[in-house]
């Protein structure tokens, strides 16, 4: 019973927070991994938990979704397809050892997307120009590390985009969430299809991320950007610090 609500009060934490600002994974997974499931399992059931309230918020977004530059639609959505399938394949052909290893540079990479992602490609947009298939290739790449972890990966796809289109970020947001449930929706039948989700824990964390989701959407037409992003930050670093300490600590300590 406590596991249960470890995990629903995780859920509701990550389905809020990825209305908010994003990094739910960072609460999700964790939650998982500390009720006892493996580190590849619990990275699939927290995939599959948090997928229900990306493809709301993508019907939300719909009648504002655009392509990219001279980037079609229909590539981007087929590199990003492509990618989460070879994305989720590789997951599911890593080791929980090798996973736990690479876990916290993860979790650190997807803080450090958190923290400059978005001030990275507003200072790049002015010096540099790449041009629409290296947008395309670098897009399937991007759905890779969403099919095989995912963090932070709408605002390292938003980054890479502003080198091509000069819109506003908000403008891209549409996109930004069809193309990542895309990239998650891939990983999802490849998780289901291998048998790699554990379905009790999972779907009490998608309803609770669900219902956080929905009330996430509310407070965040109330709280200040900069309280949420301040929140969403310090909570990604505190969960990246600890995973290094619990991976690495015993080997400096001894």
């Amino acid at each position: 019973m406590q596991s249960l609500l470890l995990i629903s009060g995780a859920g509701l934490l990550a389905g809020a927070m990825n209305a908010l600002a994003g990094g739910g994974s960072f609460v999700s997974l964790p939650a998982l991994i500390a009720v006892g499931v493996p580190p590849v399992q619990a990275n699939a059931s927290s995939t599959v938990a948090l997928f229900p309230s990306g493809v709301a918020s993508a019907w939300v977004y719909r009648h504002d979704i655009s392509p990219i530059g001279e980037v079609s639609m229909r590539a981007l959505l087929i590199a990003t397809l492509i990618g989460g399938f070879a994305g989720a394949g590789l997951l599911l052909h890593t080791s929980s050892q090798a996973f736990s290893f690479a876990l916290p540079w993860l979790l650190l990479l997807a803080s450090l997307a958190l923290t400059f992602g978005r001030r990275l490609g507003e200072a790049l947009r002015g010096r540099w120009h790449i041009h629409a298939h290296a947008v395309l290739a670098i897009q399937f790449l991007l759905g890779i590390y969403g099919g095989y972890f995912g963090g932070a990966v709408g605002i390292m796809m938003v980054a890479v985009w502003g080198l091509l289109d000069g819109r506003d970020i908000k403008r891209l947001n549409a996109l930004r969430t069809l193309l990542v449930t895309v990239a998650n929706a891939s990983a999802v039948l490849i998780f289901v299809g291998a048998n790699a989700v554990q379905w009790r824990e999972t779907l009490v964390m998608l309803i609770a991320a669900t219902v956080g989701g929905y009330l996430g959407a509310h407070a965040g037409r109330r709280a200040p950007s900069h309280v949420i992003r301040a929140g969403t930050l310090l909570l990604t670093y505190c969960v990246t610090l600890v995973f290094f300490v619990k991976t690495y600590g015993p080997a400096l300590w001894h």
